[in-house]
């Protein structure tokens, strides 16, 4: 998410190197267009945390200084080529997709969810988007999130591999906790407290997984010493809670003597790197949206006339949220209202508020200094995406938290389908716009307005472009998987609103150089909801 990160601070790329960078993105700005349509570089706009001007090298900055220094291969005029066919297209797209059937009844009553999909599209390399779905074994109801990682992936990692056990562990009740406790006393194997539904593709920090298990086991022993944690915590306590307890576990790891040089590098690499996370737990209640960034979770509703709308479950924390502006600024002295958030950024770097690790925005100087120094020398810095920077006007931290906004929606017949989605999509898709292409692909419909009476009105031109619009919502589509259906719509879609094959084609095909420059990775969940459950609540 934050491929530019430090474009504002090193600046030592040679004029050169940045001229070819120029010369590459003229010529895709002229070779990507579809017939008619130009598509504009989006300067500065991905980088989670960097500055926001191109004047100050947003689009290139920083990382032209690792390519001198690595030899990474920079695209040039000769490496541009867009011409993908179909098949190469779908390959591209579909290689991520995963489509998981939930069965109706899982021994313990009905189902809330009847499946669920989802796809990333990576435009970092590697991806920094993370992505977690489980079955809750020892309490009820599924959890699925979506994480967006920004210096690297290594927070995003970490958090989509532990924040779901944190959750599940808090709704436990103390019969259950006592339970897992005896095991591990004993050594006896612990019954599982997840059934995690993976892609093939997802993977581990196997590395790490002793010391994550020692810390999910004191958190679990502080919810057994606690006379209030008899049946266990409601979804909501319980998101919050783990959200809180997973980022302070994140920055303990990070201080404190550890087994080896290898967990240790991790830790500190998790902590100095960033992650937003939206999360969900669904039951038969309801829905508990947590969400901490700039993720977003968006409920697919059906209309009694066919149509689609679409209901926000969560809020953007950005420089866009106007009370998450004033909510930080209070935070902070009057002296610094001008300069906690500079360029629509959090002290001009960092565009969401809201965050785990991210501890250069959290911890002292003298603290990010002394934890620096700890490692080993001959360690890499450069390679663990760490450098030694304190952020412009870092006067009185923490400037940062991960408490979440916490959001219930009660489940009714209408409610079809739930979309989780990390900012790459929002970038691209309004809630509207990906409601209604999810709505169109479940039910094979698409609804055409009649013709209004101005619209009788219009020029043959206008006419013309109003057909094509109408045309381009009833075509059929292309993929079984919703979430392929989505993303190949934000990134493949004309100005009439038609599928551009060489728009997308010119999208898929970017060198990974240059691809940061135009879209963000993409991840998206569609969660289809057991609607026949909510209508027996209802009636």
């Amino acid at each position: 998410m934050y491929g530019r990160v430090y474009a504002s601070i090193f600046q030592r790329a040679s004029n050169h190197t940045l001229s070819l960078y120029a010369t590459a993105t003229s010529q895709y700005a002229q070779v990507a267009a579809c017939p008619s349509q130009s598509l504009p570089v989006q300067q500065g706009h991905f980088s989670s945390w960097g500055t926001s001007r191109l004047s100050q090298g947003s689009c290139g900055g920083e990382e032209s200084e690792n390519w001198l220094q690595t030899g990474r291969h920079l695209s040039t005029r000769q490496d541009l080529c867009f011409q993908l066919n179909q098949v190469q297209i779908n390959s591209i797209l579909r290689s991520n997709e995963q489509t998981v059937n939930v069965p109706e009844f899982d021994g313990r009553g009905l189902n809330a969810v009847r499946k669920f999909e989802s796809n990333q599209l990576p435009a970092n390399t590697p991806n920094e988007d993370r992505r977690s779905a489980a079955t809750c074994l020892q309490s009820k109801g599924m959890l699925f999130g979506v994480f967006d990682g920004h210096g690297g992936s290594a927070c995003a990692q970490a958090v989509s591999e532990r924040l779901l056990y944190y959750i599940a562990v808090a709704m436990m009740s103390k019969h259950s906790l006592e339970e897992l406790e005896k095991c591990m006393e004993h050594g006896r194997p612990v019954p599982p407290i997840l059934q995690w539904h993976k892609h093939h593709t997802d993977f581990n920090y196997r590395e790490s997984a002793s010391l994550y298990i020692d810390h999910l086991r004191v958190f679990w022993q502080e919810l057994l010493d606690s006379e209030e944690h008899d049946e266990g915590m409601s979804p909501q306590d319980a998101l919050d809670r783990a959200f809180r307890r997973l980022d302070a576990d994140i920055s303990l790891e990070a201080q404190v003597p550890l087994p080896n040089d290898l967990m240790r590098s991790t830790a500190i690499q998790v902590a100095f790197a960033g992650s937003t996370a939206c999360v969900a737990h669904v039951g038969t209640d309801g829905i508990h949206v947590a969400n901490a960034g700039d993720c977003r979770a968006v409920l697919g509703v059906q209309n009694e006339d066919g149509s689609w709308c679409a209901v926000a479950l969560s809020k953007d924390h950005n420089s866009q949220n106007q009370a998450e502006v004033e909510r930080i600024i209070a935070q902070h002295p009057p002296s610094e209202r001008d300069t906690v958030l500079t360029d629509e950024r959090l002290l001009g770097v960092l565009m969401p508020l809201r965050a785990f690790g991210d501890v250069r925005f959290k911890w002292s100087s003298e603290l990010q200094q002394n934890i620096l120094n700890s490692l080993e020398s001959g360690v890499d810095l450069d390679a663990l995406n760490l450098y030694q920077y304190t952020p412009p006007n870092y006067r009185t931290p923490p400037y940062l938290d991960v408490t979440p906004d916490i959001t219930y929606h009660k489940l009714r017949p209408q409610d079809h389908f739930l979309i989780l989605g990390t900012d790459g999509l929002w970038d691209e898709l309004s809630s509207e716009e990906a409601v209604r292409l999810i709505g169109e692909h479940l039910s094979g419909i698409h609804l055409q307005a009649p013709v209004s009476p101005s619209e009788r009105q219009l020029k043959l031109g206008q006419m013309h472009e109003l057909l094509q619009k109408r045309r381009a919502r009833a075509s059929p589509a292309l993929d079984t998987n919703a979430t392929t259906h989505l993303i190949r719509h934000a990134l493949g879609t004309g100005d009439y609103g038609e599928l551009c094959q060489e728009r997308l084609a010119s999208m898929l095909a970017l060198p990974e150089d240059l691809a940061r420059m135009y879209r963000d990775d993409i991840t998206a969940t569609v969660v289809y909801l057991n609607h026949d459950l909510a209508k027996r609540h209802h009636s």
